[in-house]
């Protein structure tokens, strides 16, 4: 027999469980932000690391051998093209370049007198005093006397020349290096080392291509009208250095070499730089950016609005009712501080930027729409 005062108890009861699925109905709304991407004309970029060699480069070394007798620059100085830097002992070529002179001297006296005898025996023979061999004779004489004459003034040229030869002149401008030769020291002729100058402006830039992007720069190299071992027209890179305090460097490719290395696979490029500063240095390491296609119409989206299902990248598309669906995408290289979506986007979605770990089945989201600046602050990296 059940007792009465039970009914009122188990009626409470029922109440309270059939209550229940209601109040989980209520559950609160999970608050994400949300965006709609950023479209805007963009230009993919490449990155490479390579190093930067003088345009210009030159060893010093003498034509002509004989002792050092002078020193004429500060060790790593700016030198311009024809300052003087070392002299060779000149007194050995002085001597010899007056004994040239004499030498001339003579030789024109020589075919002075050659010349006054032909002259000469020439009239006489006309008359039939001489014989026609004498003149032949005088006629030898005067030859003789000619190429005396030519030899000696090739001799002095060459002596003149060689005087030239003892001061050894910078043969560009640029940074010299320090003294490889002290003063008296033996200089032997085109052998001894005895500086070398670079030119620091401007300043080239090798780097290594792959195949793949290889080709690529020579198609767009191409829809600029122009040829990439010639230069590859419009195709411009940036350069950022060790030193961060320094800005991206601009300049443009203008060389390419006309093979591709079977071993790599790999084609040198050279960019070249203005460096009216001298910041930049032969041997400095760098990272180049080339620019890797033409402008077209990129959507940009944070790296924090990508999330992965399994092997695929995803973003969360928000609808009015708040509702959510996650949508395949193929991500492209880092530009203006987001990340380039190759497919999956059509540009006008919204989609939740910020929150995406209170995202789950089923769970409706309170959006906080923000609109995302043209160019994120946060970084100027790119990259892959």
């Amino acid at each position: 027999m059940v007792r009465h005062w039970l009914v009122p108890a188990l009626l409470l009861f029922s109440t309270t469980i059939y209550t229940g699925p209601s109040l989980a109905q209520e559950q609160p709304k999970a608050a994400v932000t949300v965006a709609k991407p950023v479209v805007r004309d963009v230009v993919d970029s490449d990155e490479f690391i390579g190093r930067f060699e003088a345009v210009d480069e030159v060893t010093l070394r003498s034509r002509v051998g004989g002792y050092l007798d002078q020193v004429n620059f500060k060790d790593g100085a700016m030198v311009n093209k024809g300052d003087p830097l070392f002299v060779i002992d000149q007194r050995p070529f002085k001597t010899a370049l007056d004994v040239a002179t004499s030498a001339l001297e003579v030789a024109k006296s020589t075919l002075t007198f050659a010349e006054s005898e032909f002259n000469r025996t020439q009239a006489l023979v006309q008359k039939g005093t001489l014989s026609v061999s004498t003149l032949d004779d005088r006629r030898r004489e005067l030859q003789s006397g000619q190429a005396n004459l030519r030899g000696a003034e090739a001799s002095l040229a060459r002596a003149k020349l060689d005087m030239e030869y003892t001061t050894i002149f910078a043969p560009l401008s640029g940074r010299i290096d320090r003294r490889l030769i002290s003063v008296g020291n033996l200089v032997q002729p085109d052998q001894t080392a005895l500086t070398t100058i670079v030119s620091l402006d401007p300043i080239d830039f090798y780097f290594d291509v792959d195949e793949r992007r290889l080709l690529n720069y020579a198609r767009v190299a191409r829809e600029h009208g122009s040829n990439l071992q010639e230069g590859g027209g419009a195709l411009e890179v940036s350069v950022t250095i060790a030193d961060s305090t320094e800005k991206p460097f601009k300049g443009k490719l203008d060389f390419a070499e006309n093979r591709v290395d079977q071993e790599t696979g790999t084609m040198r490029v050279r960019a070249r730089f203005d460096n009216p500063n001298f910041v930049l240095q032969p041997g400095l390491f760098g990272r180049v950016e080339v620019n890797a296609s033409n402008t077209y119409k990129g959507i940009l989206v944070p790296d924090e609005a990508i999330g992965s299902d399994q092997d695929q990248r995803v973003v969360y598309v928000v609808a009015e009712d708040g509702s959510f669906v996650s949508k395949p995408v193929r991500i492209g290289p880092k530009l203006y501080g987001y990340r380039v979506i190759r497919e999956g986007m059509a540009g006008d979605e919204t989609i939740v930027v910020n929150g995406l770990t209170r995202l789950r089945p089923g769970v409706i989201v309170d959006p906080k729409l923000v609109v995302l600046p043209p160019e994120a602050a946060a970084t100027t990296e790119n990259g892959q």
